[in-house]
């Protein structure tokens, strides 16, 4: 038993390396468009004033309103600050590291959906770079300005300034959100992880880290990506199934 229970254990630490240093290749990969598009400037200031353009003629340019909201209440521009930043890296690594242990087929589903998705996102970075609306005029940059722990979680340095389109903290938060929901039982606990993409689509528009556009084109990538990952997934287990049946003949 012994023996047994060492060799599950050092198994199991081997496929969380394996998931890690697969992550660890995707961020890298992010790293590298960050470099390609850090002296696009020019071109993302002139679609992020064609996408508010857009949002003028079908009525949803709400970021000013949304952001004059919030700044006359320091309490309403911390809750926001604290969403923006927390409900993000905190929550997709926690929600990781939990379906890991409990739910390995949620967890290779989110994990694909992510990777999915981010490819996607990686296309938009690179070939329509958008800069956020708190580097135009006339908005203040509240997490920035006011954050230290934003700082220390995503430093301005690594961070690509032009990937506003499309909102991967709105899509990967509801991939969460739909993956947590998924996996916890029925009750009221269930329910919590849904409110949480409500209130980051909230928090990058009231921010100014991102346009309306921005948010709902982030959902529909998410869910592209979980679209994705669903077939990925279903294809490797009738595969598998079908190896397994051949070795057993």
């Amino acid at each position: 038993p012994h023996v047994e229970r060492h060799r599950q254990q050092t198994t199991a630490w081997a496929g969380l390396t394996a998931q890690f240093l697969l992550i660890t290749a995707a961020s890298v990969l992010y790293f590298a468009v960050r470099m390609v598009t850090k002296d696009a400037e020019a071109a993302a200031y002139q679609n992020a004033r064609e996408i508010v353009r857009f949002e003028e003629r079908v009525g949803i340019d709400i970021e000013p309103w949304a952001q004059e909201l919030i700044l006359g209440n320091e309490a309403l521009v911390t809750f926001f600050n604290w969403v923006y930043i927390w409900l993000h890296w905190p929550v997709i690594i926690g929600t990781l590291l939990w379906l890991y242990r409990f739910n390995k087929r949620g967890f290779v589903l989110f994990r694909n959906a992510l990777i999915v998705s981010g490819a996607i996102g990686l296309l938009f970075f690179v070939s329509y770079p958008v800069a956020p609306p708190r580097l135009l005029g006339g908005f203040s940059d509240t997490v920035s300005e006011l954050s230290t722990s934003y700082k220390y979680l995503q430093p301005p340095s690594i961070v690509n300034k032009f990937a506003a389109m499309p909102s991967l903290h709105v899509g990967w938060n509801l991939l969460a959100g739909l993956a947590l929901f998924q996996s916890l039982r029925p009750g009221l606990l269930r329910l919590l992880p849904l409110v949480s993409p409500v209130l980051m689509t909230m928090a990058v528009v009231f921010t100014a880290n991102h346009y309306v556009v921005d948010a709902v084109v982030g959902a529909i990538v998410a869910l592209l990506g979980l679209y994705g990952a669903v077939l990925m997934t279903d294809w490797t287990e009738r595969r598998a199934a079908t190896l397994e049946a051949e070795d057993s003949r």
